[in-house]
């Protein structure tokens, strides 16, 4: 076993995971320098949150913050995550859209991008991993890591060796909601390793408080690489820390070599800005500790403040065990998915709304009537034939790969946006978030004429997921 490797998230999941993706390109740029002579495997800094996030909330441009970043670590692979076919947005784009971004991204400087389907539907996965491959990129296909009925170890080896087949260069166990306990993982590494050539990484959220443990364990069962994150955006719902797993593996056969000294200094680098997310209320004390719910409902740490929200909302806090209970029987309903974005919002929300009814599926929200059509891919299980009856009535299900049913849009959304453009990647951020990229180019304009209010970009409360 060589020494473990090191992917560093702070750029990405570790600010998306503690203050809402809220890290501005100008607080990031000033210790890339330090950050690229550490020898990191690579660095995760796009994708994700961090595109809408930028555009939204910051008013920034996230192929500059790219390109910024990639003439800032000129040594160190960059890497990103993208959402299959949904690319880094909430819907189902058309191929030729999934094509040209992920062209855009490894020209602007991404040399891995992590393809993960929230339901781990390969079909979902194929356009983007043959348009890297195309592109001369590293393609890591991530398995979405779930407990439940159909997840056993035989769905998870079968699901590593398939994605290997479509391609991967390497593989990502990816766990969202921090299930994975550590003799979970040396049983799920150990198979994987039996089975597939290619390298494995494993990601995980401390949410439930065993991260450190489970890398420990997985480490020593062969995994090659792990996902953490520098120690002040480190731990609560995010990864666990990174100068802490150095330390744990120094002088074992496993030590990354990291030097703990430079470390120090970009941990200085980060502290301050974690103290000012805190004075802020940026960084909610909530996110910061640890939450054994996960694990004993199975259910991500933020699904189940989703819950409890919506349910204060409708003030039916009662409820909440009720909801707790009607979770694994609408998730059965909805084919057993993976609970992690859209999935885990589907399927609670029709949990809060089947009890509030007091009848299972009276009402149903349009993602639902969505998932049950068969628009976001295939389930590892079939739905519940009356559910999806009762649900989506006598409308003939999808059973083919939802992206065939689109047709082409990359010229007609080029069009739409036509008078915007100053920059080829423009229409990509239109092709995702239409509305706030217009805002956004109205803005960038405005700057540009030196027509902007004295003040600043208003922020707005809401968070993206």
């Amino acid at each position: 076993m060589a020494k473990v490797k090191i992917m560093e998230t702070v750029l990405r999941d570790g600010h998306q995971s503690l203050i809402a993706t809220r890290m501005s390109t100008d607080q990031m740029l000033p210790i890339l320098g330090k950050m690229d002579k550490v020898g990191y495997h690579a660095v995760e800094c796009w994708g994700g949150a961090t595109f809408d996030a930028a555009l939204r909330f910051l008013k920034e441009d996230p192929w500059v913050r790219l390109r910024k970043i990639r003439e800032g670590m000129p040594n160190t692979k960059l890497q990103m995550l993208f959402r299959g076919q949904n690319i880094l947005g909430y819907r189902h784009y058309s191929d030729d859209v999934v094509e040209y971004f992920v062209q855009k991204s490894l020209a602007n400087g991404i040399d891995i991008i992590r393809i993960f389907d929230a339901l781990n539907d390969i079909r979902n996965l194929q356009t983007a991993v043959k348009a890297t491959k195309k592109e001369g990129g590293h393609v890591q296909t991530a398995i979405s890591y779930t407990l439940g009925e159909p997840y056993t170890l035989e769905y998870y080896v079968k699901l590593a060796k398939d994605l290997e087949n479509i391609g991967a260069d390497s593989i990502c166990i990816k766990d969202m909601a921090g299930l994975l306990v550590p003799k979970a993982a040396v049983e799920l590494v150990k198979a994987l390793k039996g089975e597939v050539k290619v390298p494995l990484e494993l990601h995980t959220h401390y949410t439930s408080g065993c991260g450190s443990m489970t890398y420990m364990k997985a480490v020593e069962a062969g995994v090659d690489i792990i996902d953490t994150a520098m120690s002040p955006f480190a731990l609560g719902t995010s990864q666990p820390s990174t100068e802490v797993m150095v330390e744990a593996f120094k002088g074992t056969k496993y030590d990354t070599g990291l030097n703990q000294e430079l470390l120090a200094e970009i941990t200085e680098y980060f502290r301050p800005i974690r103290e000012q997310a805190l004075d802020s209320g940026l960084m909610n004390a909530k996110v910061l500790g640890v939450d054994i719910n996960t694990l004993r409902y199975q259910v991500p740490g933020g699904m189940l403040s989703n819950l409890v929200s919506q349910l204060k909302d409708q003030k039916a806090e009662n409820k909440f065990h009720d909801v707790l209970q009607e979770v694994p029987r609408v998730r059965k309903d909805m084919g057993m998915p993976p609970l992690v974005t859209p999935s885990s919002q589907i399927v609670g929300t029709q949990a809060v709304i089947n009890v509030l009814m007091g009848e299972r599926y009276k009402v149903a929200t349009k993602e639902t009537k969505a998932l049950l059509h068969g628009e976001y891919g295939k389930t590892p299980v079939p739905f519940n034939p009356e559910v999806q009856k009762k649900v989506i009535g006598d409308k003939e299900p999808i059973t083919c790969r939802p992206a065939d049913l689109l047709e082409p849009e990359l010229d007609k959304l080029r069009s739409e946006c036509a008078e915007w453009i100053e920059q080829d990647e423009d229409v990509l951020s239109y092709a995702l978030f239409p509305q706030v990229a217009l805002d956004f180019f109205k803005y960038r304009r405005q700057k540009e004429q030196g027509n902007l209010p004295l003040k600043g970009p208003i922020e707005c409360s809401v968070t993206p997921v």
